[in-house]
């Protein structure tokens, strides 16, 4: 639960517009971690995340601020995979919903128990 909650607060955030700069201003010098997987996503959070944080609690030398320009690449890639994994547990979520409400029990199980498989990446 706690990388879901540090997923959407990063999210939100990025996607705010406060901190993100357009994709087409962007100069591309490293492609970062890929992240094919939720499971492979959530591990280079939480992995990068704590490099982050050791860096931004040390002096930032143009030698670290290199290293968070770096990681920063592989936890876009992450937030990115993550983005796209909870948008589709949303639409399990959903059609389990609408097929509970309809009593569908054969839709509602497999909604769901495809929600619950999803969702299980994020708080493990």
């Amino acid at each position: 639960m706690r990388y879901l909650a540090q997923a959407a607060t990063l999210a939100v955030v990025l996607g705010s517009g406060t901190f993100a700069v357009a994709d087409e201003e962007r100069p591309e010098h490293f492609a970062g971690e890929s992240a094919e997987t939720l499971e492979q996503a959530v591990t280079n959070f939480s992995e990068y995340n704590q490099r982050l944080e050791e860096l931004l609690n040390q002096e930032l030398t143009p030698e670290r601020m290199a290293k968070i320009h770096e990681l920063s690449y592989t936890l876009e890639n992450a937030l990115a995979k993550i983005d796209e994994e909870v948008d589709l547990m949303s639409v399990l979520l959903e059609d389990m919903h609408l097929a509970s409400e309809s009593a569908d029990p054969r839709t509602t199980k497999n909604a769901g128990k495809a929600y619950l498989n999803s969702g299980q990446t994020l708080v493990e």
